[in-house]
């Protein structure tokens, strides 16, 4: 029997032992997935137990391939059987580098602008051997707009439904899905924007029964649309009242009905799959980036630049309707289950995992909380001095990961108590949260794709 055929049998075995650590049946699930087909995959980071998952690895050890990407890309891996597709933007010219660390909105050095022909490209890589099987240019130009020097010109993640990969090229306004042997089935055009600090792009789209669902936040024209999968047809587009976001819409598949769930700087609004807005809630802070995702039964929304005030976090239920947001001095109210006034994340999605909330704070700390209630479990525990944080955490196997900027990946325990149990240096800048599929984590550095696994041979 192999390491792969253990998983159901280990899932079950641990699911004893890991309550105690807060890991309870929520996430503890009977498979390992076997895709993952979005941004943070279905479970937003939350995997279930396999042994083949692999808690050390460096650039050498449990390393099943490394495979060279060309260009810069910081969108993530998606998987889809013996299919990894990550998307990319090379340059004809020479570039500045991609630089760590924080920058002031107002620092012109935070911004870049290039005149070089860019190619922007969609790759291919079998999930076995990390050979590429195609490369597909689905455009060349000069950038049109300037972005933010730590961005990319690809740094939305593609999404696929295991026949089609779906990219959304936001820097150049480009929208296209591509078959599994890399023909391109059809493009759509939605206009190349920028917000208001010029940083760029990074909103990934979604899918969900037939429709391809782009956000894009701008100080031209701020839109949500519906594509047809099939066609590349616009089913609807709406207008939105926002200047910029970098924020994945979620679609939320509650009790009560299907939403489509966007933040923004101004108002995190709700849809449902016509269009129609559902409800609305104000508070954010100036530059939103988390993801929302769901856990017991809640919505979890979230922005957190960093010296702004807010910095919220909301545990949204089910069925809300109209302007929810909280009155002055209101930390709860019928629809908001809980709020959490200073602990958003600038960059980074927040995760639960088991019983708890997880946060991955851009400077390098870890919080813990209640998932249903919000109480603090444990505060500003230090992960790393000097290391910044933009990839969002992940947890299998009773652990947390949380991958540094240097490339660092962090391994903690999961549970009520904070504790380093190792780290794993892949020795290169890392932006990109990591896909993890089949026993496996896909890993992307600055110029490779790792895939890192127990079943080495």
């Amino acid at each position: 029997m192999t390491m792969r055929q253990w998983t159901v049998a280990a899932a079950l075995a641990l699911l004893g032992g890991l309550a105690g650590l807060g890991v309870t049946a929520p996430v503890v699930m009977a498979q390992a997935p076997a895709e993952w087909p979005q941004f943070r995959g279905r479970t937003a980071g939350a995997v279930a137990d396999d042994p083949a998952l692999p808690d050390t690895w460096s650039r050498t050890e449990n390393v099943a391939w490394a495979t060279e990407i060309p260009g810069l890309g910081w969108s993530s891996p998606v998987v889809a059987g013996d299919h990894v597709f990550v998307t990319s933007a090379i340059s004809a010219g020479e570039e500045l580098q991609p630089v760590p660390g924080l920058y002031d909105p107002g620092d012109e050095f935070g911004k870049q602008r290039s005149t070089a022909e860019h190619r922007w490209i969609v790759y291919d890589v079998s999930f076995a051997t990390g050979r590429i099987r195609w490369a597909r240019e689905l455009a060349a130009l000069s950038p049109p707009e300037l972005k933010h020097i730590k961005n990319s010109f690809a740094s939305e993640t593609p999404v696929t439904d295991g026949r089609r990969v779906y990219v959304h090229f936001g820097a150049v306004g480009l929208v296209a899905a591509l078959n599994l042997s890399g023909e391109t089935v059809w493009t759509a055009e939605v206009g190349a924007f920028n917000g208001g600090q010029e940083f760029g792009s990074a909103a990934s789209p979604v899918l969900h029964d037939g429709r391809l669902y782009i956000v894009n936040d701008n100080t031209t024209r701020s839109f949500l649309a519906a594509f047809d999968t099939s066609t590349g047809e616009q089913v609807w587009r709406i207008d939105r009242d926002e200047t910029e976001n970098w924020s994945t819409p979620f679609v939320w598949e509650n009790e009560l009905r299907t939403e489509i769930v966007t933040t923004g700087r101004r108002r995190i609004r709700s849809y449902d799959l016509d269009g129609n807005q559902l409800w609305e809630l104000g508070g954010m802070t100036v530059n939103v980036v988390p993801t929302p995702f769901t856990g017991h039964g809640l919505l979890y929304l979230s922005s957190g630049y960093p010296g702004g005030f807010p910095r919220p976090v909301y545990a949204v239920r089910p069925g809300a309707a109209g302007d929810i947001s909280l009155a002055e001095g209101e930390t709860s109210n019928e629809h908001i289950a809980w709020y959490q006034p200073l602990l958003g994340t600038y960059s980074t999605s927040a995760l639960v995992y088991g019983d708890y909330y997880y946060t991955l704070l851009d400077r390098g700390f870890l919080l813990a909380h209640d998932a249903r209630t919000g109480q603090e479990i444990y505060g500003r525990r230090r992960i790393a001095p000097g290391h910044g944080f933009t990839a969002s955490p992940w947890a299998y196997n009773g652990r947390i990961f949380a991958l540094s900027e240097d490339g660092i990946t962090y391994v903690m325990e999961a549970g009520p108590e904070f504790a380093i149990v190792g780290t794993n240096d892949l020795d290169e800048m890392a932006l990109a949260t990591p896909a993890i599929a089949n026993g496996s984590l896909i890993l992307r550095t600055q110029s490779k794709l790792y895939r890192v696994t127990n079943d080495t041979p």
